[in-house]
């Protein structure tokens, strides 16, 4: 049956739904790449909270989506940005969610890294040994869980700090005293504008040249750096300055299938949020790359990137939106509601739009339940064509 989805402009268009899903079921595990998929929580439909209360998190529905991402052999990146990690989910429900994933990983026997930042600190100002022991209260909360650390950018840290040396102090002390070699985060301002010139710098090749500063000065405790600036070239320029040994996971929401094929002097693993949606195709998809067919590879994920350029376009940061969307059209979870009450950040047209492209790719593993609960949103906002 065709649907009538609103544009930007309020006019109606036609759309006639697929009727097959792509046949993705789990395959053996990934061997060319290391992936992670930033996965996003399911919110308690039920509780009665607002946009402001603590996290009221569906555990259940939260933990069976990480054992789908598991299934077809990808890692999961646990308590991230696409968890709502400063936006809606605050340290005690991150914690809590670090834990549970963290013993559903060791049961599943999946991969999993949780994020490890200073979100504690929101209440106001804070000094830099405030900024230390809160990285190192969550550093032991992800250690003693089993998990692999990854040293998320702090709000609280480029709020105070005065230039590079802090940064240098900050993350070299931290790197000393990690049991285990972590995943250093660059996050842009693009997906969160209060890490405005991280680094000690707003100029990102002076920025860069601390960055790697902190990986030179500790290669031993760094397995590898997650970059998140949508600049595939400036990753790639980091990329070739990495010491032997440490690795880079594309954070380009943009530009992955590139950064991830790679050229003739390096590839980049994978840390993305857009492999929430996108898990099983994206798994597929590097199993061909697994047999060294890049052309293959290119062929299944690079149709996927006009999906991800839409899900993250400006508010960049609220892409979490589109995810959510997307796992509820999918079967994911019976609800689009979202901690902090953030279903909202996004328009419907955009999400119509999202709910095209992704059934165009064939995400939808029943494109009957996601054209039927499209529906249901449209009806939910007036739109009775």
């Amino acid at each position: 049956m065709t649907l009538h989805l609103p544009d930007a402009h309020g006019a109606l268009r036609a759309y006639e739904p697929r009727t097959e899903p792509l046949a993705l079921a789990p395959g053996a595990p990934l061997t060319s790449r290391t992936v992670f998929s930033a996965a996003h929580v399911v919110a308690d439909p039920y509780a009665d909270t607002t946009p402001d209360s603590p996290a009221a998190v569906d555990w259940d529905a939260t933990l069976a989506f990480r054992r789908h991402l598991w299934a077809h052999g990808l890692g999961v990146a646990e308590a991230m940005d696409t968890a709502q990690r400063g936006m809606g989910l605050d340290w005690a429900g991150a914690a809590e969610l670090i834990r549970r994933s963290a013993a559903e990983a060791q049961a599943a026997g999946g991969r999993i890294a949780c994020g490890v930042g200073t979100d504690q600190l929101a209440g106001g100002p804070a000094t830099r040994a405030e900024v230390r022991a809160a990285y190192e209260e969550q550093l032991a909360v992800v250690e003693e869980s089993g998990a692999q650390a990854i040293l998320m950018a702090s709000r609280a840290l480029a709020a105070t700090a005065q230039g590079p040396e802090d940064y240098l102090e900050v993350y070299g002390h931290l790197l000393r005293q990690a049991a285990e070699p972590v995943i250093l985060h660059w996050l842009g301002p693009m997906f969160d504008p209060a890490l405005e010139g991280y680094w000690g710098s707003a100029d990102l090749d002076a920025a860069t040249a601390t960055f790697l500063d902190v990986i030179a000065a500790h290669p031993d405790k760094v397995d590898g750096i997650k970059v998140s600036l949508l600049d595939a070239r400036r990753e790639t320029d980091i990329r070739r300055r990495l010491p032997k040994g440490v690795r880079c996971y594309t954070g380009d929401d943009f530009n992955y299938p590139e950064l991830i094929a790679g050229d003739d002097q390096g590839f980049s693993h994978a840390l993305l949020g857009v492999f929430d949606p996108l898990g099983p195709l994206a798994a597929e998809a590097v199993r061909v790359l697994d047999t060294g067919d890049t052309d293959g590879f290119r062929a299944l994920l690079d149709p996927t990137v006009e999906l991800s350029r839409h899900l993250f376009q400006a508010p960049t940061r609220f892409y979490k939106t589109g995810v959510v969307f997307l796992a509820w059209l999918a079967g994911h979870q019976s609800h689009f509601t979202m901690v902090g009450g953030l279903q909202s950040a996004r328009s419907l047209p955009h999400l119509a739009r999202a709910y095209e492209l992704a059934d165009r790719l064939g995400l939808f593993p029943d494109p009957k339940l996601a054209e039927d609960r499209m529906r249901t949103l449209l009806h939910l906002y007036g739109v009775t064509p």
